[in-house]
């Protein structure tokens, strides 16, 4: 979330950058500074209510002493109208601090300088590609085809036992999910991240922190009995294992890594483009979150993108990153970097991680800061896939498939403990 401040002190930059956003509601930002003006005037009057009141009271102290109870009647009924006063104007100062906070949560963040305006998925820049690419030839099947040929998913029992999205691995599909996580987890164990199991539910107040509520597109599952929700990835309750925390500038950074099962509704998702694995309502991921000092967020960032490069490069799958542009980029993102491995056998790139920083837009929900040199200020957080599972297997089986069975990338195959599906 954006400070009305930085709304108010920054008008043309934050304009400029919903521009780029091809965000259409800019109004929102005359209207949430128009409503914090509201909000600082009634302040004022309650204020100035409140100050007449106290002064009133003393009076009617000195008043009592002095015996002049026909003075300290009158006085007492004036306290009583600013009494009433005070509470009218206490509540529509929350219904205004109410009515400010919705304006403000739906205004997206402002995109980095370095993110180009756009549209669309079209209008995205490619800043790597690790092969050349080409389709495997006649004869490639795609994964949903191999799974079945040989009994590594079921996605009709999925069906049967819950809906459609949510597939059953079998055997080596199984240990192969199993070995990805641990393999993942390893490595950004490795790479400095303190790993941590978090809940796979989240209150009202988690999702509004890190900026999946209000749910304008209804992606999130809903338990109502407990008014909780089914996390859509791990980074929401790991970064709101730091909400409203203060912390110490020693502290950070802070880096963190989770494995969990992802749920999401995939609502208006249909087509042969979501065949498979290829969007599913439950899922696995891997996660990194890093809490950072404002100035050192950019070369985190970089750092997180370089990680998540060598994770796909042990995979030895073909892989491209992308800088997103403004209209293709997640509604609390300055800046996101996507990765996409190539589907050898769909012959088409698939998304498999975002690497995103945030910059203070989540720590100013959660209201995470840090103490430094004297000063308290909004950390900045960032978050990436490290990885998610379903589009890496679906690569995995196609991009790998020959005559003799589905062969395993060597660093892949230590963990699962078999070279080769067949």
């Amino acid at each position: 979330m954006l400070q009305v401040n930085f709304l108010r002190e920054n008008t043309a930059r934050v304009l400029e950058g919903l521009k780029k956003r091809n965000f259409k509601h800019t109004e929102l930002v005359a209207e949430a500074i128009a409503v914090d003006d509201e909000r600082k005037k009634i302040q004022f009057d309650l204020d100035q209510n409140l100050a007449e009141m106290n002064r009133i009271s003393r009076e009617i102290g000195i008043l009592m002493k002095e015996g002049k109870k026909q003075e300290v009647e009158s006085a007492k009924a004036k306290t009583a109208e600013f009494k009433e006063n005070s509470q009218s104007l206490q509540q529509k100062l929350k219904d205004t601090e109410s009515r400010l906070l919705e304006i403000l949560y739906l205004i997206p963040n402002i995109p980095s300088s370095k993110v180009v305006a756009g549209t669309a998925a079209e209008d995205n820049e490619i800043i790597f590609q690790s092969h050349d690419v080409e389709g495997l030839g006649e004869g490639a099947i795609p994964h949903w085809e191999l799974a079945k040929k040989y009994n590594l998913i079921d996605f009709e029992l999925g069906v049967k036992i819950a809906g459609a999205g949510f597939p059953v691995y079998f055997g080596k599909g199984a240990r192969l999910q199993r070995a990805l996580v641990q393999y993942f987890l390893d490595k950004n164990v490795e790479a400095g991240y303190m790993e941590v199991n978090p809940p796979h539910v989240v209150n009202e107040a988690s999702g509004y922190g890190t900026g999946q509520l209000p749910d304008k597109e209804g992606q999130m599952y809903f338990i109502n009995e407990d008014n909780l929700y089914l996390i859509p990835t791990s980074e929401v309750p790991v970064t709101n294992l730091y909400r409203d925390v203060l912390l110490d500038e020693k502290d950070l950074p802070i880096k963190n890594t989770a494995f969990s099962q992802c749920y999401r509704r995939e609502a208006g998702s249909y087509g042969a483009h979501v065949r498979g694995l290829n969007r599913l309502h439950q899922f696995e991921k891997v996660e990194i979150v890093r809490l950072e000092k404002p100035e050192n967020s950019y070369n985190a960032l970089e750092e997180m993108v370089e990680h998540v490069k060598s994770l796909l490069t042990d995979l030895e799958l073909p892989f491209r990153i992308l800088r997103l542009c403004g209209g293709d980029m997640g509604f609390t993102s300055a800046m996101t970097y996507d990765f996409e491995v190539w589907s050898a056998a769909q012959e088409k790139w698939l998304e498999v991680s975002s690497v995103s920083n945030f910059e203070n837009f989540q720590a100013n929900r959660l209201k995470c800061r840090f103490k430094g040199d004297g000063k308290t200020q909004l950390v900045h957080t960032l978050n990436g896939s490290a990885l998610a599972l379903p589009r890496i297997m679906a690569a995995l089986l196609e991009n790998n498939q020959t005559a003799e069975g589905i062969k395993i990338p060597a660093k892949i195959a230590e963990y699962a403990r078999f070279e080769v599906i067949k």
